[in-house]
């Protein structure tokens, strides 16, 4: 706990106060949305065999406190390790709703495993820590999926989904010993195994939400029309014309923009780029999410992420360029922030991404989702970096692959 302490000083940046008082039937009223309640129920499900594995599995293994220890030891670095690193590559890989799918089938079959061989220490254990792997990663896809569905805002649909979900977590482990007096030591296991298959039925009736909350999206962000810019209104709405979605066209250029200083110097270059090509700039910024394991809060607001927009709005238009904002909303972390802009890209047939070069290192950077990886991953268009520290001047010379971005200097 002491080390916890220690990193969350160091390392957790301080979220503002809330804006107003909650009150306590607010997680309540927002399980009307029908999309929360689904997934608080599935949770509900999930948490009954979670609770089951984590309150009664140990008393089978008829182990000493320490070598008990050891065991949840392992199953808690499974734990975190996918909770962190694994569900978000799976999540960018599978999407919400497939990893919650498959996630969940596979804990399920895990907790039959448990089922039939309760009493063979052999194969229980290994069985236990196991299971950590779809804890990790249904703690966090789930989560985030409830916030990306819910209308409310994170704090309110966190309490009401952890309301709902713990129901099962707190019946289950006396269940389970209520089970194994009246039938037998197998049978809270099973009973365990079947809540989860009964909770992926449940989470079928929300199977459009998910879909719909996998997309990109997007909120529009108004900004002034430059004064004698030559550049049609239209060019100052989503472009559509002749370049279809994945089709690279020679006037759209994406700025990908948020708070630091170096997103001026993103700003200047794709200003000098569209320039160049009678182009109109998309102006492009993320709005992260705080989600982390099971908790979510809430992140950027809404209105400081349109104020950022604005502000690179305002100085395009200084330089009469022609340009419009976007907020991509519902990013997960800066990994799912990447692939949203190279998706969003995609979608409006930019020919170049401007971005900035990272601006830490060391362990920051370790535990940083990549948004870059991310970003050349799934993009069709050019890249260039902005990089403050490069040596030259701001030249920009587009490259045909995103492997080989230029490094520019502001």
């Amino acid at each position: 706990m002491a080390i916890a302490l220690i990193a969350t000083i160091v390392l957790v940046e301080p979220t503002p106060k809330p804006a107003h008082k909650t009150g306590l039937s607010a997680p309540l009223r927002a399980l009307r949305h029908r999309g929360l309640l689904i997934l608080s129920l599935t949770a509900l499900c999930y948490n009954w065999g979670f609770f089951t594995v984590l309150g009664y599995a140990p008393f089978p293994m008829n182990l000493s406190p320490i070598k008990l220890g050891l065991v949840f030891t392992g199953w808690g670095i499974l734990v975190a390790i996918f909770a962190v690193f694994g569900a978000p590559r799976l999540q960018a890989s599978l999407g919400i709703a497939k990893t919650m799918y498959a996630n969940l089938a596979a804990f399920a079959v895990v907790i039959v495993v448990i089922a039939i061989w309760t009493t063979d220490r052999a194969v229980l254990i290994p069985a236990v820590i196991i299971s950590g792997i779809f804890i990790g990663v249904n703690n966090t896809v789930t989560t985030q999926a409830v916030m990306t569905v819910s209308p409310v805002e994170k704090p309110v649909a966190s309490a009401a989904y952890s309301f709902v979900r713990f129901i099962g977590g707190g019946l289950a482990p006396y269940a389970a010993g209520r089970m194994v007096l009246a039938v037998n030591i197998h049978f809270p296991f099973f009973i365990g195994a079947g809540a989860i298959v009964v909770g992926i039925g449940i989470l079928t009736t929300a199977h459009r939400r998910l879909s719909e909350a996998e997309r990109v999206q997007v909120e529009q962000v108004a900004g002034p029309v430059p004064a004698a810019s030559g550049v049609p209104a239209a060019a100052l709405i989503p472009v559509e014309g002749s370049t279809g979605p994945g089709s690279p066209s020679e006037n759209v250029i994406l700025a990908a923009v948020d708070g630091s200083p170096i997103a001026a110097l993103v700003t200047e270059a794709a200003a000098i780029l569209a320039a160049g090509h009678d182009g109109v700039v998309h102006v492009v910024h993320t709005q992260e999410e705080a989600t982390a394991g099971d908790v979510a809060i809430d992140g950027e607001s809404l209105e400081a992420a349109r104020a950022v927009v604005g502000n690179h709005l305002d100085r395009l238009a200084a330089h009469h360029v022609p340009a419009e904002g976007q907020i991509l909303l519902h990013a997960a972390d800066h990994g799912a922030a990447g692939r949203m802009v190279a998706e969003y890209a995609n979608t409006i047939g930019a020919r170049t991404i401007v971005i900035g070069a990272s601006s830490h290192g060391g362990l920051p950077a370790l535990m940083d989702g990549s948004a870059s990886r991310e970003l050349w991953r799934h993009a069709r268009s050019n890249v260039l970096i902005v990089n403050p520290d490069a040596p030259g001047s701001l030249t920009v010379r587009p490259v045909d692959r995103p492997a080989d971005a230029e490094l520019l200097r502001g």
